[in-house]
């Protein structure tokens, strides 16, 4: 399936648009990695549990937005954003959405 931010794909056409497609995740902090992460901001530097954390949260909304593209016949998917939003204190929702669409080859 083809995912872009743009609104159009060079070299294919848009040839049916078939609407909103979204995927989100919502995952919480854990106290043994808050620990960790508390130390490594007094030494400065990347805090890599939560950036692993992150980037399989986005791969899983990702995934699910996918999935509901593919559900309704889509072969792309057009406009694609990410939003992050705190839903409580230690837990953080991603939210990816997107046109679905079906294109060809112009």
């Amino acid at each position: 399936m083809i995912q872009t931010t743009t609104d159009e794909i060079p070299g294919k056409r848009v040839t049916k648009v078939l609407g909103l497609v979204r995927g989100n995740t919502i995952r919480a902090r854990h106290i043994g990695k808050d620990i960790a992460a508390a130390f490594k901001n007094i030494a400065g530097g990347e805090i890599t549990d939560y950036t692993k954390m992150m980037a399989e949260s986005r791969e899983q909304a990702i995934d699910r937005m996918v999935e509901e593209a593919a559900s309704l016949g889509a072969n792309a998917i057009v406009g694609i954003r990410f939003t992050t939003s705190s839903v409580m204190q230690g837990a953080a929702e991603i939210l990816i959405y997107g046109t679905a669409v079906v294109v060809e080859d112009t």
